[in-house]
């Protein structure tokens, strides 16, 4: 009756965990039961955890900076790393820059993206929100199953202001997709890099005090605003202040279709690393920037409590050389640095060491932040949980191994990760897409090419009450007809 049946292991879901097997057929699982017999393979889990897979819903892969630099890693070898991370399936960012049509930015991705090993999909960032591109070309990417778009508060290149926030809003909601936003006020941003290079403070840990913990409170706050006056479904990407998640949790308090985000560099690192000698520095630079131990207390918390939907790598893999950090010259001044660290391998096991392990939250929280949350934020409706009928993806995970954290084990094309000399325990030791082992005893068994692109519906408003402005109510505003 199965292909494959996984069994003498502790299954483990966002709600519960239990002994069971599990039986895949066609790709799917066909059913959970305390006891499976038969099956083509028996998998035995031996105890180990067996949870679904990995969704990896925030990274950058073979994508161009707004400066023209390109990521180090390509669909293949991102997908690969993703893999040996425990993920099963990711969401990386295609990115429109001025003047591109989405369209034929969508088209160059689809090109890339066919070397994946592991099944994928897309954000699609939006830098220039032409009248074509709102009412013409993103109704088109919706249509295809890209339901979720990013704007950013910062960066000159990619900055769209308010206006064209609300635009892009606006198209998000009447077709059900979810806007994500890089939130740093860009002119606090300015402002300080302008004070600092007045005074020669231009080396790689400058960086860390150039971009303000007031800079990402102040754009968390009004980006909130925004989605709320036209009631639009909002995600908060890599928060790193305890101001900023304490915004997000009131607005979510008070029913705002509002979802977020942390990272691990924001819970493991601090503005120390940036601190080191020559440009070493640059290796532990990423926008927002990370913070301090107090900081890290108090996002933990807030991953406790629930502030946060999920917590993603921001993988953005730029090379400690020419082609990657240093394309403006080694002696380059941090804001010529390319910003991002990768660690999409290093995800999910960081977070059970410092998550489970730890006792900081429990097994069924590590499935819905590494997995469920994402699933359902993002309308991968057959990803993320174990329940029969869903996409055969899944890890099974050693709870007690604990290995040190080296560049080799990130099977990456980087040079450097910044999580090096990390001991972490709890590793995935075999994981399965769509009924498939891709990785198992250490080998990558995936072929190029086997990933598959995942159409996404619509974003799970469930329990969001949502927000009414009175201004854009029809019976509060003499009958005026000015929202969707």
């Amino acid at each position: 009756m199965f292909d494959t049946v996984i069994h003498s292991g502790m299954v483990v879901t966002a709600t519960d965990t239990f002994r069971g097997d599990i039986g895949i057929r066609d790709g799917r699982i066909a059913a959970v039961a305390e006891r499976i017999e038969g099956g083509e393979r028996r998998i035995d889990a031996g105890g180990r955890l067996v949870m679904p897979g990995g969704i990896e819903a925030h990274a950058h892969i073979a994508q161009e900076s707004s400066a023209g630099v390109m990521t180090a890693d390509d669909y293949y070898s991102g997908s690969v790393s993703a893999a040996f991370g425990g993920n099963s399936s990711f969401i990386p960012f295609v990115g429109q820059h001025r003047g591109q049509s989405v369209d034929d930015v969508l088209a160059t991705y689809d090109e890339r993206a066919k070397r994946s090993v592991i099944d994928y999909s897309y954000h699609l960032i939006i830098s220039d929100p032409t009248e074509k591109v709102l009412t013409d070309e993103l109704p088109r990417a919706f249509g295809r199953g890209i339901t979720s778009f990013k704007v950013f508060m910062t960066y000159d290149l990619m900055n769209l202001g308010d206006g064209g926030m609300l635009d892009i809003l606006t198209v998000a909601k009447e077709h059900g997709a979810i806007t994500m936003v890089h939130a740093e006020n860009n002119e606090m941003v300015k402002w300080m890099n302008r004070r600092l290079a007045a005074k020669g403070l231009t080396a790689p840990k400058y960086h860390a005090i150039s971009r303000p913990e007031l800079a990402e409170e102040e754009a968390i706050n009004r980006a909130i605003s925004l989605a709320k006056l036209v009631d639009a479904p909002l995600f908060i990407v890599h928060v790193s202040t305890a101001g900023g998640a304490a915004l997000v949790q009131r607005a979510k308090l008070a029913g705002a279709k509002l979802f977020a985000e942390t990272c691990p560099q924001y819970l493991a690192l601090t503005r120390d690393d940036l601190d080191r000698s020559g440009v070493e520095g640059a290796k532990f630079m990423c926008s927002p920037p990370v913070r301090d131990r107090a900081t890290q207390d108090a996002l933990w918390k807030h991953i406790q409590s629930g502030t946060f939907e999920s917590v993603s790598s921001d993988h953005a893999p730029y090379r400690f050389d020419a082609t990657g950090k240093f394309t403006a010259g080694m002696d380059a001044p941090y804001p010529k640095i390319a910003n991002g660290m990768p660690g999409i391998a290093a995800r999910l096991p960081y977070l059970f060491s410092e998550g489970v392990v730890r006792g900081r939250i429990t097994l069924q929280q590590f499935v819905a932040l590494s997995s469920t949350n994402a699933a359902k934020t993002f309308g991968m409706t057959k990803k993320g949980s174990l329940m029969p009928g869903m996409d055969a993806d899944i890890v099974i995970w050693n709870p007690e191994v604990t290995r040190t954290v080296t560049l080799a084990d990130q099977h990456d094309n980087m040079d450097y990760t910044p999580f090096e000399g990390m001991e972490l325990t709890g590793v995935p030791e075999v994981v399965i897409n769509r009924g498939v082992v891709i990785v198992e005893n250490g080998e990558l068994l995936a072929a190029e090419g086997q990933g598959r692109f995942v159409a996404r519906a619509c974003v799970d408003l469930t329990g969001k009450a949502g927000y009414r402005a009175k201004e854009l109510d029809p019976a509060q505003n003499f009958g005026a007809e000015i929202a969707p």
